[in-house]
């Protein structure tokens, strides 16, 4: 009998692929995130070994901690920060992770230039945008985002390989994952992280290229985590 994480892995890789294939679009178009945060070694082990290469972490000192160990064995995984990032954690968000999706105003832009800079390695970076415009989530509003995009490239030579969003819980995703795209495409931007474990079909559909699933795989979060879910990810 396989692993429950497994199964419910393969059942995830199957259900992309289907709404791929609603879509039109082939199934390798569509990253699978795979989102770890709050879980620990033993239970990504069983996922790592089933095939996925793609994590989410959305903490910086729980990835430090936790991923080491698994990248000795597993050196081919790519990491993504998909929770906030403060700029004090900047230096160990570029050694720890290959993909930041997080990236949401200018002393972060700048923190990670001068980071990307001496450590001579360049994580791939995505704007958060606050689609929704709600006031206690982070990213940068739709209409700001041209400045912020040509203040990161005339100020620091960073450019940006997408675009993440989290719609607001109480309302259509659908509508805020088009937006997205539409931005991206206005940018000339290819990378669209968008869709979560209740809603990741609908942004397949929209066009996303990664899609952020993690209760779907991994069940609910650990009960020592949950205090800890409303305070701010660094």
């Amino acid at each position: 009998m396989p692993h429950p994480t497994v199964q419910a892995y393969h059942t995830v890789v199957t259900d992309i692929a289907n709404a791929c294939k609603s879509a039109g679009i082939h199934p390798g178009s569509v990253t699978l995130v795979a989102v770890s945060k709050t879980h620990d070694g033993d239970a990504i082990r069983p996922v790592l070994a089933a095939g996925q290469r793609v994590f989410g972490e959305n903490r910086v000192q729980e990835a430090k901690q936790k991923w080491p160990d698994l990248k000795a064995d597993y050196p081919n995984v790519e990491l993504h920060l998909i929770g906030p990032l403060q700029t004090n954690k900047a230096a160990d968000a570029v050694a720890q992770f290959d993909v930041i999706e997080t990236v949401d105003r200018d002393r972060l832009v700048a923190a990670l230039a001068k980071e990307m800079r001496l450590q001579a390695k360049h994580p791939r970076l995505l704007v958060q945008v606050n689609t929704g415009l709600e006031p206690q989530k982070a990213g940068i509003a739709p209409s700001d985002l041209a400045a912020f995009l040509g203040r990161a490239r005339q100020g620091h030579g960073i450019t940006f390989a997408g675009l993440m969003c989290i719609p607001p819980v109480d309302e259509d995703p659908s509508s805020h994952f088009r937006l997205l795209a539409e931005l991206a495409k206005s940018h000339g931007l290819g990378a669209l992280s968008m869709g979560m474990s209740s809603d990741y079909r609908e942004a397949i559909a929209a066009g996303a290229t990664h899609v952020r699933i993690g209760s779907a795989i991994f069940g609910a979060r650990p009960a020592a985590h949950l205090a800890q879910a409303k305070s701010p990810a660094s």
